[in-house]
């Protein structure tokens, strides 16, 4: 080598050197402006908790699809399974900016945000990412219409739930998030409290699923000895992963890893206990056995009761509202007969009955020591004004859900047929929608 191409070389090996070292220096530098004000505890937390509460989607898929006849376990599957992707994809395109955009009167978030724009990538929320709260609550808008199938299990036909699912989802469940969380929301700034969706998610869907129930109709032959659960072991092993991810479902609301977290992760885990004691309890009682599918309906109670006040009440307080919920829910789900509506898999019954009593024992037993400054303590502490706005919240948000489903649901059956031919509902909605079986002899 010359003596020149030495020099060149040389230049050029000191001047990669000095790029490298730089770089060293500069990136740290660049991924610490990004993460400026982020708190990293925090976040690692909500992205965990984000991916509990995916897995509870697949949970209640489990939990559902062991209640229905074997005929029908994969669609069962697909309405939970489904509403998770497409609700994921109307979340980014539009739901989460009609959510948590900025606000107009109080009642819907506006197009800002739509498809992630503006700073939700780049932004802040409190101490965490932007991007990790839309991807938390994102996981909330999935599950909650698939909470509403199991009101209309084995008769529905699949196109209809499609198109009903995104309808709901954009005109219900968005505005309602808005109302509660948003803090432009007009509840939100009368103090309505619900720390991870009992009105929102469970009184919400729990009364759009007495609507459907009731006009799409009974199932061919109900009721009858023939509707009985084909694989309680699969609702079992549901109701185990439903109990795992709320979890993050309740304390991951808290957003911040800290007291509140703990808190809401601790009541959670009580008031399932006691709400699965509530219900063998009154199960006992009134059959004189206690059954595991009453075990696993009573966790679900217990866990659906708490979740509005999970960050706002004393452990020993969630033992008295998980109690309480096994009881009363055990009643809702007996007066179905009575009442001679096709619930099928009781969602009314556990989570709009669960989700409108939660939501007012919050009002009964929140404490100022755990609730925002926008808010008052409750019956307990002599809070009556906290438990009028309850009150407000569950007529407002009932009312809406009531009359908007009815709506979707009028307007659905213009677009598509909305329940199956009586052949396919004899054959089973696993063949007759989807060519498939769950069991092969």
């Amino acid at each position: 080598m010359s003596t020149r191409a030495r020099m060149i070389h040389l230049t050029f090996s000191r001047a990669s050197l000095t790029l490298g070292v730089l770089a060293l220096f500069a990136l740290p530098r660049i991924a610490k402006a990004g993460d400026e004000g982020i708190d990293s505890g925090s976040t690692a937390w909500l992205l965990v908790s984000t991916a509990l509460v995916l897995l509870m989607t697949p949970g209640l898929a489990l939990f559902y699809g062991g209640m229905v006849r074997k005929r029908n376990v994969l669609s069962t599957f697909m309405h939970s399974l489904f509403s998770l992707a497409v609700v994921s994809v109307q979340w980014v395109v539009v739901g989460y900016s009609l959510a948590f955009g900025t606000s107009h009167k109080g009642l819907i978030g506006g197009f800002e945000l739509a498809f992630l724009r503006g700073d939700v990538i780049t932004g802040k929320h409190g101490n965490v990412p932007n991007l990790a709260f839309m991807a938390f609550q994102m996981m909330f808008a999935g599950i909650t219409p698939a909470l509403i199938s199991g009101a209309f299990a084995e008769r529905i036909r699949f196109s209809a739930y499609a198109i009903f699912t995104v309808l709901w989802s954009t005109l219900v469940y968005d505005p309602v998030a808005h109302w509660v969380w948003a803090d432009g929301g007009w509840l939100f700034k009368m103090g309505a409290l619900d720390f991870a969706g009992g009105t929102v998610v469970h009184l919400t869907a729990g009364l759009s699923a007495l609507v459907c129930a009731i006009l799409i109709g009974k199932r061919l032959g109900y009721p009858g000895p023939k509707f009985i659960p084909h694989n309680l072991t699969m609702t079992l092993t549901g109701a185990g992963l439903l109990w795992f991810g709320w979890f993050g479902f309740n304390a991951g609301s808290a957003i911040t890893a800290g007291q509140s977290a703990s808190l809401a992760l601790v009541t959670t885990h009580v008031a399932a206990s006691a709400g699965a004691l509530g219900w063998l309890v009154a199960e006992n009682k009134h059959r004189g056995k206690p059954s595991a599918l009453g075990a696993a309906s009573g966790i679900v109670a217990g866990l659906v009761c708490i979740t509005p006040a999970a960050g706002f009440v004393a452990p020993w307080a969630a033992i008295i509202i998980g109690f309480v919920a096994g009881i009363v829910c055990y009643i809702a789900v007996v007066l179905k007969s009575r009442f001679k509506y096709d619930d099928a898999l009781d969602v009314f019954g556990v989570h709009g009955i669960g989700g409108l009593l939660g939501a007012l024992l919050t009002g009964v037993f929140a404490q100022k020591m755990f609730v925002p400054e926008s808010s008052g303590p409750g019956l307990i502490e002599g809070g009556t004004h906290q438990f009028v706005v309850q009150l407000i919240g569950i007529g407002a948000a009932g009312s809406y859900a009531v009359v908007m489903t009815w709506l979707i649901w009028k307007v659905t059956g213009w677009i598509t047929p909305i329940r199956v031919s009586d052949a396919d509902e004899k054959e089973g909605l696993d063949t007759a929608l989807h060519g498939e079986e769950g069991y092969v002899n």
